[in-house]
């Protein structure tokens, strides 16, 4: 009698656990169609109409038919959840389906912090990717970011319930395809091996642990913690590296914790972001800077850009001191593209009109305009951050290619009228040399003595 009790008992349990299983399913296809509500929400809509700024995704938007960009640096970010095993049958299981649902939504707010587009959420399985269709070099760390509030909430779900539920979570950054579909709801399915990878590695993860690929290892190990993992094997590409994120680094984070980001943390992000507002400034001069700019082009900034960073170095600048500074450098001459004498001027509406987009303070910001603004001639900076940059700025006084470059500025300002003649230049030019002085101890240790020899030869051109 007690074995037939038994095999009922067995019996019975296995028919809950067919049951769970079916139930299961049904409520998959019921979370598929709960997301494509909560996409159509206004908050979704908002997004939606930020990444259709973007040109190269509009043009794929006005086609009927879907069509594929590429992107050579995406950050895929592929997790699984893991409950089903923990579920008895006593629990209520549409209670577990509701927390699934909710796990689902507060993982689409976390990735709406960043520009993170999700990608796609099937059964247990949920993906998404940094860099698409924002291309940008900050990907990786926004996308680990996402993924440690991703650990934290599954987290905060255990705390307040029976723990059940477990996430594995994997990393990888490489070139991937997209398709772009949808007009009114943007939507991206993206391909590769990059793709592939991040779902491989997500396989052989252990539940609560964040794996990453050497390729996002690399750019990433400044700012987070990271241990040695083990390898994987790829097809075609041998043993890949694998390492696990175990936190921000403690000198980055809120008192030295590992999980929350600081000032240090913002700093570092930023002068990482600053080679995204680099491309998009360098962009501008390149297309909108007038064809009779022969010294104050393209090529001057880079070597300001490059100019105020050794200084800057030399000088013994902080990091939130030389983000400043190169922005500065970045847009002292962009007013170019508006005015020729006003640039200066017209160089700090351009930048108080980007920056913001990419978080700058307004503190910074009018920092940022005082530095531009110190640039103009006669240079008379006020501070260290002004100087090094007026410095900078005329740096090519103490170069070798002296002569070279002086000329170049000679044709710029014949072209308006600004200068009759080549002898009148060199006048000038003695006459404003010899009465330069560089600012800081770098510049004079580097240029002064080679300034004083172009000055000779200056006295030596002049009739």
């Amino acid at each position: 009698m007690e074995k037939f009790h038994d095999n009922q008992f067995v019996k019975r349990f296995a028919r809950l656990v067919q049951q769970n299983k079916d139930l299961t399913q049904e409520l998959r296809k019921l979370r598929e169609k709960y997301n494509e509500l909560i996409h159509k929400s206004e908050e979704y809509e908002q997004i939606v109409s930020k990444y259709a700024q973007y040109s190269e995704v509009k043009e794929v938007l006005s086609s009927d038919r879907p069509q594929s960009l590429k992107f050579n640096m995406a950050t895929v970010l592929y997790g699984e959840l893991h409950g089903f095993s923990g579920i008895t049958p006593d629990m209520d299981t549409e209670a577990l389906m509701d927390q699934l649902d909710q796990l689902y939504i507060k993982f689409d707010q976390i990735i709406r912090k960043y520009p993170i587009a999700k990608i796609k959420t099937i059964g247990d399985s949920y993906m998404c990717a940094g860099g698409i269709p924002d291309k940008n070099i900050t990907n990786p760390v926004e996308v680990i970011l996402a993924a440690m509030q991703m650990l934290q909430t599954v987290n905060t779900f255990n705390n307040s319930t029976k723990p059940i539920w477990e996430i594995r979570l994997a990393v990888h950054t490489g070139p991937v395809s997209a398709s772009i579909t949808g007009k009114q709801r943007v939507t991206y399915d993206i391909k590769g091996d990059t793709v592939n990878i991040a779902s491989r590695m997500e396989s052989s993860g252990k539940n609560g642990e964040l794996l990453i690929s050497v390729m996002t290892y690399e750019l990433i190990k400044e700012i987070f913690t990271c241990e040695y993992y083990g390898t994987l094997p790829v097809k075609y590409k041998g043993a890949l590296d694998i390492y696990s994120v175990t936190g921000i680094k403690s000198e980055l984070s809120e008192d030295g914790l590992g999980m929350i980001p600081n000032q240090n943390f913002n700093t570092k992000f930023a002068l990482l972001q600053f080679y995204d507002i680099q491309e998009l400034v360098f962009d501008k001069l390149e297309q909108e800077l007038p064809g009779d700019l022969h010294y104050h082009n393209l090529k001057h900034t880079v070597d300001v850009v490059t100019e105020v960073e050794l200084i800057g170095w030399a000088e013994g600048l902080e990091d939130s001191e030389m983000l400043i500074l190169k922005t500065a450098a970045l847009f002292h001459d962009c007013g170019h593209t508006i005015d020729y004498d006003n640039h200066e001027y017209h160089g700090t509406v351009i930048a108080r009109e980007m920056l913001p987009k990419f978080n700058y303070s307004k503190e910074q910001i009018d920092r940022i305009c005082e530095i531009i603004m110190s640039t103009k001639l006669p240079p008379n900076p006020q501070n260290l951050l002004e100087s090094i940059i007026c410095d900078a700025d005329l740096d090519y006084f103490g170069r070798t290619d002296f002569i070279p470059v002086s000329n170049t500025l000679f044709e710029e300002l014949k072209v308006r009228n600004k200068i009759a003649s080549f002898n009148d230049w060199n006048k000038l030019q003695l006459s404003f040399i010899s009465g330069h002085q560089y600012f800081t101890h770098t510049a004079r240790k580097l240029r002064e003595v080679n300034k004083q020899n172009q000055i000779e030869r200056i006295r030596q051109l002049i009739t």
